[in-house]
């Protein structure tokens, strides 16, 4: 039992010093969080993302990570983008809870007349609160002999809980459209540019600047189907996250205001798990399923069990009545 209350705590300390960011399966629907350039980046007035992800939940407490985003087009001015991002992250069995919230614009650029080639620059600007539960974690003076006794006092002196900072980034995306069936987009997001302390104590722990490169685009293979690869490359301080991968595109239906399509796929991130992922559009609205299969070292613990995550999307187009000139007919008619 003392082996394994000391694991759960070294296992937790050892999250809290790494100070990494969240990272995602369906990295391609949590837009902002992607890339500040993608901000406003989308065909219609208003999106809404909401994101959710449960993990590890074979192997101790599961992770849990809830994002909720909102972005848009200023109407006067269409090539200002701005988005706010949220999400609520609760991990371990201290429940090291995260609450972020970020802003972020962008500014479109066309570099050829025909918008074929644009480029769109934005920069993130972020709160991160991060607060742990010191009575739910477990320390040797607490085992009487026996068996683990809330009762009996820990002996540790554990005074701050709580920790909050600011962070700041920058991203770019470029575009290449030719239509809805073919165009290719990538970007590169650099993100804590300022390096905040996430040490609870007098000890500083740099939260680390993520690099994110991604690269995404659809292509026609047939008259209803259309492959849909994407890539996405993460580095922060010493860890890196390599993800590949393809979706197939079925169109159902997309004529006379109606547009159905499904999605199936398989990715595959480096050192850690596969993962197999499906989708489907409703008009406005696009539902994303993916779960991951874990074939790293900690296979023994998780048995190949790692995520589910759901991706909810929602585009809003406002209604624009269409102008009517009124003409004066001539007498004669």
């Amino acid at each position: 039992m003392r082996k394994l209350l000391n694991i759960l705590v070294i296992l937790l300390l050892t999250y809290s010093v790494k100070a990494q960011d969240i990272h995602w399966s369906q990295y391609n629907d949590n837009p902002l969080f992607q890339n500040p350039g993608n901000a406003g980046n989308f065909n219609g007035d208003y999106r809404f993302v909401a994101n959710y992800r449960d993990q590890w939940r074979s192997v101790t407490v599961p992770y849990t990570t809830l994002s909720l985003s909102a972005d848009g087009k200023l109407e006067k001015h269409k090539n200002l983008g701005y988005g706010i991002l949220f999400f609520h992250d609760v991990v371990g069995d201290g429940s090291l809870r995260t609450l972020e919230v970020q802003g972020n614009i962008s500014y479109l650029l066309k570099l050829s007349k025909d918008s074929t080639h644009t480029l769109r620059a934005g920069i993130n600007l972020g709160m991160n609160h991060r607060q742990l539960n010191f009575d739910k974690l477990y320390f040797n003076n607490q085992y009487d002999g026996v068996q683990y006794n809330p009762a009996l006092s820990s002996n540790e002196v554990l005074s701050n809980d709580r920790k909050t900072n600011f962070s700041t980034g920058i991203g770019v995306v470029y575009q290449y459209y030719v239509n809805k069936r073919f165009n290719i987009i990538g970007g590169v997001g650099a993100y804590n540019l300022n390096k905040p302390n996430q040490g609870f104590y007098n000890d500083v722990i740099l939260r680390d600047i993520r690099t994110n490169i991604f690269a995404k685009g659809i292509y026609k293979i047939g008259f209803d189907w259309d492959i849909v690869p994407s890539i996405n490359l993460s580095f922060q301080g010493k860890y890196n996250e390599i993800i590949f991968g393809s979706s197939v595109k079925y169109t159902l239906i997309d004529r006379l205001g109606e547009y159905r399509a499904l999605y199936a796929g398989g990715w595959f991130r480096n050192k850690d798990a596969g993962y197999i992922s499906a989708g489907m559009d409703y008009q406005s609205w696009f539902v994303g399923l993916s779960y991951d299969i874990n074939f790293s070292k900690l296979v023994p613990a998780s048995r190949a069990r790692g995520g589910f995550e759901i991706a909810v999307r929602y585009i809003l187009h406002r209604f624009k009545p269409k102008k009517i000139v009124h003409r004066i007919c001539p007498d004669y008619i």
